[in-house]
């Protein structure tokens, strides 16, 4: 009797366990008819930001005055580069929001896309005289997620392009350890001046798709939290808990067996 009773207590304990660590549960049945996506994950450009700024043209003399780099504050380690018809250069984007583009001086950059930034700077160069077939694109080189906690690889890595998502960062950091509280992922984030808290259920595919947390931006932090019975180890009552537990253990073994025997 009390050797079925500790079965079926490790098989509850095992289902609720296995339940606690798996992700987007429902989402079969919640998305199965499918639904529309917003295609919100543009990025803001946000000061202290690195920029690559690609200017073309048929004319290669046309491009040269935006490659002075007596005005662009080039970070270490980064250099301008140029082909036959396009050149492209780095910029940091000011505390106050701005870069120093050649020619033009001050540009205000912070709180726009990238495309937007990159049409206004072609229409300036086309408005002027300067570059009447000028082509810009602009984009970010900074963008980097910090994900720190219990996961397999914690730390901060750089990301190209735009899209990355709370899910793709966390694979991208080796997925989280068993230990890990899937239910209470906090996301910080800085931006306007402004700090921000998120928290996602990542077990609940809602919580996950319809958080703005969802997509990540530049400088994000992501947090994730272990367990209580991982928060207790180092303590000096954890090795009591866990000779008790041994002890407990056996005790409930050698019952069992003598009620075998005396059947």
């Amino acid at each position: 009797m009390l050797a079925s009773l500790l079965l079926i207590m490790i098989l509850g304990s095992s289902c609720g366990s296995n339940k606690s660590m798996t992700y987007l549960q429902g989402a079969e049945k919640t998305y199965a008819g499918g639904v529309s996506l917003e295609n919100n994950y543009t990025l803001k450009i946000q000061p202290d930001d690195q920029l690559a700024i690609y200017i073309s043209s048929q004319d290669e003399d046309l491009i040269k005055p935006f490659t002075n780099l007596r005005l662009i504050g080039l970070q270490p380690g980064m250099t301008t580069s140029s082909t036959a018809n396009s050149s492209y250069t780095f910029f940091v984007v000011s505390k106050d929001g701005y870069i120093d583009f050649p020619i033009f001086g001050r540009v205000k950059a912070a709180g726009l896309t990238v495309a937007k930034l990159s049409e206004n700077l072609q229409n300036r160069m086309i408005s002027e005289g300067l570059m009447k077939d000028a082509k810009v694109t602009t984009k970010i080189m900074s963008f980097k997620v910090t994900v720190l906690g219990d996961v397999k690889n914690p730390g901060t890595q750089s990301y190209t392009g735009e899209r990355l998502t709370l899910l793709e960062a966390i694979g991208r950091s080796g997925d989280l350890n068993s230990s890990a509280i899937r239910k209470n992922v906090l996301v910080i984030r800085e931006e306007n001046g402004h700090r921000q808290t998120f928290k996602v259920d990542l077990t609940d595919p809602e919580s996950v798709f319809n958080s703005p947390a969802y997509y990540m931006h530049q400088n994000d932090i992501v947090y994730v939290e272990s367990n209580k019975s991982v928060k207790i180890k180092g303590s000096s009552g954890y090795l009591y808990l866990g000779l008790a537990g041994t002890l407990l253990g056996f005790g409930t073994s050698i019952a069992s067996l003598i009620i075998a025997l005396t059947k």
